[in-house]
């Protein structure tokens, strides 16, 4: 009979299996990462528009500068801010952290519509980057922790579209309000205050992480043996030492978040040095050929993250079906020889939405292996602090990726030439992926080992 029941079950669809806890999880992370990359995106269309606002005209001719410094800042908040969150998630759990995280990004998104000068928008623009960081990591565990080991690739790419989701929302709100004047960018920026409200749904509709519950359980009985003077086993020793630690305490644990490290710094450099630039070129290519420059740079964020939405989530049924490494090692050699072709092959506007989206879906899609790889990779006790580390610690280095783009746009006076050279960083991480443990099928990590 049991044989029988093992058979009925693989009959059923994998989306027919999850619970309905499993959906509200998946829905909580998805839409706070949809609202962060409406955040995100939001900035790279508007930062050009923006500047002109907020700079001087004898500083015109420097915008790319400019907006490489307030890219670079909003990234090392990101790194930042997101390094702690993680490790807190692990302390005070992953849903109060979400909802911490979520709060705190949309109010000060708020905040920074109301900048005055250059200055105050890149210190709003970093504190920004620090509230948007830890949502993430936290979204990445809990899906983990609580999706099924034969649909977790699955869960982790429709979590991941959530950024791309995000990144349309912004280009159709900003091809409606761009009309409105110079000004325009203001109410880009306030709109992000709408996600608070997500906040009080995941506060009152989202459950916590079990595996989480129990490590936090066995957590405080170990720190109760400490206190008490008891001797600690070593699985206690394990349990109390500080997270970030534990990342780098076991050599097999060390080499393993030294190549995670790297190939994260790869996309990272790869999406913030090239993707970033993507509506600026294409307005470049519009005024060219006489068209309206913000309307066909609103243009190609549509087909540039129509591109990427694909990417992200048939990346994660893509790693179900064939492996974590064969399918990274993939998305990368496609985001190295599409860079060039997007950029090289033509400057026929209509040309380059297509490429554009086509490349998309290898640079942006690649990034859900962070989401479906790293996870599986550490133990329940400091996971998010992994996640947040793998994901946010390359963006520490990564954030001189813009402004060095915008440094070589301005020096070459092509975004070409600036866009390929940063992207051949893509040939580290086809180097670094195949060293990194395939986990396709496989049950959490109870341990470090």
């Amino acid at each position: 009979m049991a044989e029988v029941a093992v058979a009925d079950s693989r009959k059923v669809a994998w989306y027919r299996a999850l619970t309905s806890a499993q959906w509200k999880v998946l829905v909580a992370a998805n839409l706070g990462w949809l609202f962060d990359g409406f955040e995100t995106y939001a900035l790279f269309l508007t930062v050009g528009v923006a500047l002109r606002d907020l700079l001087s005209p004898s500083s015109y001719p420097q915008i790319p500068f400019y907006a490489g410094v307030v890219l670079s800042t909003t990234l090392l908040g990101w790194g930042i801010g997101g390094m702690i969150g993680g490790i807190l998630a692990d302390y005070i759990g992953r849903k109060r952290m979400m909802v911490v995280s979520i709060v705190a990004y949309s109010l000060l998104t708020g905040a920074s519509a109301f900048a005055p000068d250059f200055i105050s928008f890149v210190i709003l623009r970093f504190v920004v980057g620090m509230a948007i960081g830890s949502e993430w990591a936290i979204g990445a565990s809990i899906v983990a922790e609580v999706w099924p080991p034969d649909a977790r690739g699955k869960g982790a790419g429709l979590m991941q579209g959530g950024m791309g989701v995000g990144f349309l929302i912004a280009s159709f709100t900003w091809l409606g309000i761009s009309a409105i004047g110079p000004g325009a960018w203001r109410c880009m920026f306030m709109i992000g205050v709408l996600p608070a409200f997500v906040a009080l749904w995941v506060r009152m509709g989202v459950s916590e992480s079990r595996l989480w519950e129990h490590v936090r359980d066995a957590r405080d009985e170990a720190k109760h043996r400490a206190n008490s003077g008891s001797s600690l086993s070593a699985h206690d020793r394990e349990l109390t030492r500080f997270t970030l630690g534990s990342l780098f305490a076991e050599p097999a644990i060390r080499k393993r978040t030294v190549l995670v490290f790297v190939l994260s710094l790869t996309s990272t450099l790869g999406w913030w040095g090239v993707s970033s630039w993507v509506p600026a070129y294409m307005a470049s290519l519009a005024t060219k050929a006489g068209l309206p420059a913000q309307q066909w740079a609103s243009y190609v964020g549509m087909t540039y993250n129509i591109g990427g939405i694909l990417g992200y989530v048939l990346f994660g049924f893509f790693a179900d079906a064939f492996g974590r490494k064969p399918v990274a090692w993939l998305f990368l050699a496609g985001a190295l020889v599409m860079t060039p072709v997007l950029f090289y092959s033509t400057e026929d506007v209509r040309t380059v939405l297509l490429l554009a989206s086509i490349a998309a879906f290898f640079s942006i899609g690649q990034f859900t292996w962070l989401a479906v790889w790293v996870p599986e990779l550490y133990p329940t006790r400091y996971r998010a602090t992994a996640v947040a580390f793998a994901f946010n610690a390359p963006r520490l280095i990564a954030c001189v990726g813009p402004f060095l783009t915008g440094t070589l746009i301005v020096f070459f006076g092509s975004y070409s030439k600036a866009a390929t050279i940063i992207g051949c960083t893509y040939i580290i991480g086809l180097v670094t992926a195949p060293f990194i443990s395939e986990t396709k099928g496989k049950e959490l990590p109870a341990s470090a080992a």
